[in-house]
C-alpha cells in the first residue's frame, strides 16, 4: 500500500492549494505541540515509514528503530524519564514515537548490504565505531521521517530533553536500541502553536565557496 492510497482513505484533510511539497514540508509545517482529538492510524504510520525508509544511509544500513507509544500505562512509563516541562506534552499527545539507532544494524547487513559481505563481520569487532554509525544514521533517518509525517499532513513535536539511558532500561533493555529523540505525532489543532515562526539563517550565513 502507498501513500497515496492511503491520503485517500483518510477523513482528515490534508494541506491543499498551489504550494509546492517543499513549501507544505518545510515553510509551510510548524513544530506542534497542540493537537486534535483523533487517533492516528497504524497504517499511515507504516506507509510514512515505507516511504522514507528509501532515504539514504552510509552502506544501507538503515539503523533507526521506532517504540510506537499509544496506550495511557505506556505513556505514563515513557513521560516519567521525560523533563518536566516534556510530560504533559508526551501525556497528551495522539501518539508518540521513540525514536532510537540500533547499534546491532550490522546483523541486518547481509541483507541491506549484499555487495560488502564481510562488512558485518568486520563491523561486529568494533562496537564503538558501530554506535558512532548508528547514531548518525538514524538522526539521518529521523529527518526524513519528520518531513514524512509531515507530507501526509501530519504534525510533529520532536523532543529530547529526556533521560535516554532510562528510557533504554525502560523500554529497550536487553537490546541494541538507543534512544535518540521522543516525536509526539497527531493532526494539528489550527497551527498547532503559538509562537511566531522563528527567523531561519540565510543561504550567505551558512554557505561559502571554495
Amino acid at each position: 500500500m502507498t501513500l497515496s492510497d492511503l491520503i485517500d482513505d483518510i477523513a482528515t484533510p490534508l494541506p491543499t492549494g498551489d504550494a509546492p511539497l517543499a513549501d507544505t514540508v518545510f515553510q509551510g509545517a510548524r513544530t506542534v505541540g497542540r493537537f486534535v482529538d483523533d487517533s492516528v492510524p497504524d497504517a499511515l504510520l507504516r506507509a510514512v515509514h515505507d516511504t522514507v525508509r528509501w532515504g539514504p544511509t552510509a552502506a544501507n544500513s538503515g539503523p533507526l528503530r521506532l517504540l510506537v507509544v499509544r496506550t495511557r500505562e505506556a505513556r505514563e512509563r515513557l513521560a516519567a524519564h521525560m523533563d518536566e516541562n516534556n510530560r504533559e506534552r508526551v501525556l497528551a499527545a495522539p501518539v508518540t514515537l521513540v525514536v532510537a539507532a540500533d547499534t546491532d544494524f550490522h546483523l541486518h547487513l547481509p541483507t541491506l548490504a549484499p555487495h560488502a559481505p564481510t562488512m558485518g563481520d568486520r563491523l561486529a569487532a568494533v562496537p564503538e565505531v558501530r554506535a558512532a554509525m548508528a547514531r548518525d544514521n538514524a538522526w539521518l533517518q529521523t529527518g526524513y521521517l519528520v518531513v514524512g509525517l509531515r507530507a501526509v499532513g501530519l504534525g510533529v513535536g520532536p523532543m529530547t530533553g529526556m533521560d535516554a539511558a532510562g528510557v533504554d532500561a525502560e523500554f529497550f533493555a536487553g537490546t541494541g536500541w538507543r534512544s535518540l529523540a521522543v516525536l509526539n505525532v497527531g493532526w494539528p489543532d489550527g497551527e498547532g502553536t503559538d509562537r511566531p515562526r522563528a527567523p531561519r539563517l540565510a543561504w550567505d550565513e551558512v554557505a561559502r565557496d571554495v
